[in-house]
């Protein structure tokens, strides 16, 4: 995980969502960044993709 270009945490797992159908992660990062809808991003194969923060869970069944 990145904040301003700066590592800041660990991704832990990712995958491309098949109910989704975007990319989700869940990651450790600082109590200070875990706020809901803080931005930072995750580093994938040397790119940084945007990312932010989300209240859980973030999927229910209708």
């Amino acid at each position: 995980m990145l904040h301003d270009g700066q590592p800041v945490g660990r991704v832990t797992s990712g995958t491309l969502s098949p109910t989704l159908g975007y990319p989700i992660a869940l990651a450790y990062v600082p109590a200070a960044l875990a706020k809901v809808g803080q931005p930072l991003a995750v580093e994938i194969r040397g790119q940084a993709h945007p990312a932010r923060v989300v209240k859980r869970p973030f999927y229910r069944r209708k």
